[in-house]
């Protein structure tokens, strides 16, 4: 593909923003795009993935480069330059490009290749924090799976359709997909409403969307309704809801019957849900912001609770690469609390009897296995852990924790 300095501009400007303004690698690839409309679908392609290819290895690119660190529009384009002669493109002859000597970046990117906290582009905390959690093999083998880039998979929503009807008509509009194949265990209980997309393309303007008949949500995501072991007619409290997607994929599982009760703190994640609700035809679901007197409110009135609390997130960097450059190890000391405070406040809301699954996506032991057994040990007499389930990049999809609690 021919080079366009108006494309490799906006990738820039991109950068900058997610760099030096703090924006989110999402909110800034959106922005950049919506601010030239007639840019065709291969363009806008090569700006979003040359951004995110970008974020994800930018400590290799700027150790590579060997200039330190800069802000400049110039620095950025030593940056571009480096990720497309490692990529093997030839660079056009611009004046930006000028002083760029190749034999010496591909010579210095095998010296960065030795160490792997720069070969796998992380920050020195995070790889120390991950080898320590998880051990020297574990950690080097997730580590790369995370810098792959993420699959788009689709959710068949099954109150409105099939996997196979769906599959159908997708093929008939040239949207490139496939059946689930992955064949481990794991994933047997999804496969079926599960669809595969082999060609990034923008899905979100297809009327097959716009009617609900699917949601993008990630394999390992999928598992997590599953989990709490539903039945029809339950009542179900999502309490970290968001924006609504395992809510969503909880309604379809119990076939629109019973109650779900969608908490947050953000009342905007509780509008989108509601629109999102309203398109998949899942009319079971209210939306409730959480207030100082919300969870005693609800004391033992859910058969089952969803605890998908906030974490590191780092089982899902490789769908967003610039959280390595936005996380710290404070933070993740802070969101440990939160974690606590959560599981040991909002179990209150569940029913003698019901299951509570407490969720991350995180692969983290100390934000998992360790935060249920922490729960535990102070609450032993009242809960029990029925089971849990690490899902670890390496087995096809995002990282996720997810653990079973019955309260007795």
């Amino acid at each position: 593909m021919k080079i366009h300095r108006t494309l490799v501009q906006a990738v820039i400007e991109t950068l900058q923003q997610i760099f030096i303004g703090g924006v989110y690698a999402d909110k800034a690839v959106e922005q950049v795009l919506k601010q030239n409309p007639r840019w065709g679908s291969r363009d806008r392609r090569f700006i979003a993935e040359t951004t995110y290819e970008m974020v994800r290895w930018w400590r290799s690119l700027t150790l590579t480069l060997s200039k330190g660190e800069g802000t400049s529009a110039s620095h950025y384009y030593k940056l571009f330059a480096v990720w497309q002669i490692l990529k093997g493109v030839e660079l056009p002859d611009w004046e930006e490009f000028s002083n760029i000597d190749k034999e010496q970046i591909l010579k210095r990117s095998e010296e960065v290749k030795l160490i792997r906290k720069y070969r796998e582009s992380i920050p020195d905390w995070l790889d120390e924090i991950g080898s320590k959690e998880l051990g020297e093999v574990v950690w080097e083998k997730e580590l790369h799976e995370l810098n792959k880039e993420a699959q788009v998979v689709l959710r068949v929503n099954t109150l409105k359709t099939t996997s196979e009807k769906l599959y159908q008509l997708l093929i008939a509009k040239d949207i490139v997909v496939e059946q689930f194949t992955n064949t481990s265990p794991l994933w047997g209980e999804i496969k079926r409403g599960v669809l595969v997309l082999l060609k990034r393309q923008n899905l979100q303007q297809l009327d097959e969307y716009k009617q609900g008949l699917f949601e993008i949500q990630d394999a390992s995501s999928q598992l997590i309704a599953p989990f709490l072991q539903l039945n029809e007619g339950m009542t179900v409290i999502d309490a970290c809801a968001g924006a609504g997607g395992k809510s969503l994929h909880i309604a379809a599982m119990m076939k629109n019957t019973g109650k779900i009760i969608s908490m947050d703190v953000e009342e905007r994640k509780l509008t989108e849900l509601k629109r999102r609700a309203d398109r998949a035809g899942a009319s079971i679901i209210q939306t409730q912001v959480i207030k100082e007197n919300t969870i005693h409110k609800y004391k033992n009135t859910a058969d089952r609770l969803l605890l998908d609390v906030p974490c590191s997130g780092l089982g899902v960097i490789r769908r967003n690469p610039d959280a390595k450059w936005k996380l710290t190890l404070d933070f993740i000391n802070q969101i440990k609390q939160t974690q606590q405070k959560i599981i040991s406040e909002y179990s209150e809301m569940l029913k003698p009897g019901g299951i509570v699954v407490y969720a991350t996506c995180s692969i983290l032991p100390s934000e998992n296995q360790d935060q249920v057994a922490l729960f535990l040990k102070e609450r032993e007499k009242e809960f029990e852990l029925i089971s849990d389930r690490k899902v670890l990049p390496s087995e096809g999809f995002d990282g996720f924790y997810m653990a079973a609690i019955r309260k007795k």
